[in-house]
């Protein structure tokens, strides 16, 4: 979640209820609570209301989806994943296993 440990979720409570006092702590919390289930309902309609106007063929769209970094990052594994596949193994050659050092001629540089 965010990166965020164990020990620096206890020094977020710890400092929070330092700041906030113990008998406020139990209201910021619930308040806290209600904000975050209201802005999920607010994310999970949004996507409802996307799908229904896009129509059946984006029936699984994912917010996640839409994402910049996403779609790059996919049709980047696509095409590496197409490259891969349209390379022609010549007689004798075959690709390097991990850590393998490809072979050097100290006479043809």
């Amino acid at each position: 979640m965010f990166g965020i440990g164990l020990p620096e979720l206890a020094v977020i409570g710890l400092v929070a209820m330092m700041v906030l006092g113990p008998d406020r702590l139990p209201q910021v919390a619930k308040q806290a609570g209600q904000m975050v289930r209201q802005l999920r309902g607010f994310a999970r309609t949004a996507r409802d209301d996307l799908r229904s106007e896009l129509g059946p063929e984006y029936a699984d769209l994912e917010l996640r989806d839409l994402d910049p970094r996403t779609i790059v990052r996919k049709h980047i594994m696509e095409a590496l994943a197409e490259d891969e596949m349209d390379k022609p193994v010549r007689d004798g050659q075959r690709p390097l296993t991990a850590g393998e050092v490809p072979p050097y001629d100290a006479d043809a540089t």
